[in-house]
């Protein structure tokens, strides 16, 4: 087990029983306080052929697979590259942070593209997202008295709050939290324990910190400089690009990991944290 992205993640990855258009790294490596226990978080886009979209027997939107290897509990979605744009193009938090994840451990020129296109998808309303997920992850906070959902809480809040502002995705809670001097300790803490308790005196400073933070969220997206909807011209190219590569095929794209025995297939719902 390790807090790193181990090296045959990219096999992981490709051993879906669908072509892979990229693949990151999501959770709690990507938010920056993995643990030695934490399990391997990897989200992709695959892309079903043609005849797959638009016959009678159509394929798998997500392919979800769960397993362990070297120790490691692996966590595994990917959509569909249709269902994916879709997502994208939407107010969606969780499909931005994984196209612009900087743990790449598979990459294509599609994904190339989504990446380029996705910072002109970033509206004002995305904050939906992260208020609504920072809400969630603080009654679980609440009710387990765990670590884990208050740092969730906090780099929810954090990243909302720098999105709005600059219009770029920052995930990593160590370069979110330089302003919550406990922030460290908390990190650390978790980095011993998965589902570790909440550290003594860490309850009352969320308690005002929280609050604080979602206030600041909810201002910095009244007065956001980021669009009420996506760039026309993006939502355009995104259009082309899922036509032209649904229609292209998978061969043009050549995946940047190695083939690994491929897991069974099972259709699941969106991803969640």
């Amino acid at each position: 087990m390790t807090v790193d992205v181990p090296s045959w993640a990219g096999e992981v990855a490709r051993a879906l029983p669908r072509p892979v258009l990229f693949a990151t790294v999501s959770g709690a490596h990507l938010y920056g306080f993995a643990s030695v226990d934490s399990d391997l978080d990897l989200r992709a886009v695959h892309l079903l052929p043609a005849e797959e979209v638009v016959g009678l027997r159509t394929g798998p939107q997500t392919l979800q697979h769960m397993g362990v290897r070297e120790g490691v509990e692996l966590d595994v979605v990917s959509h569909d590259l249709l269902k994916f744009a879709t997502l994208l193009n939407s107010r969606n938090g969780y499909v931005l942070e994984q196209v612009l994840s900087p743990l790449v451990v598979v990459t294509t020129t599609v994904h190339a593209e989504l990446v380029a296109l996705a910072p002109r998808l970033v509206t004002r309303h995305h904050a939906h997202h992260y208020l609504g997920f920072a809400a969630g992850q603080e009654r679980l906070s609440a009710k387990t008295g765990q670590l884990k959902p208050a740092l969730y809480t906090l780099r929810v809040l954090l990243t909302g709050i720098h999105l709005m502002r600059t219009g770029r995705v920052e995930t990593d809670l160590g370069v979110l939290g330089t302003e919550l001097p406990y922030v460290p300790d908390l990190i650390a803490a978790k980095r011993e324990a998965e589902h570790g308790p909440l550290p003594a005196g860490a309850a009352a400073r969320l308690a005002t910190d929280v609050p604080r933070l979602r206030a600041e969220l909810e201002a910095a997206r009244d007065a956001s400089t980021l669009p009420e909807q996506a760039a026309p011209a993006a939502v355009a190219a995104l259009h082309d690009l899922v036509v032209r590569t649904r229609l292209q095929g998978y061969p043009g794209h050549r995946p940047v990991a190695l083939a690994g025995p491929r897991p069974g297939e099972r259709r699941g719902d969106d991803q969640r944290r």
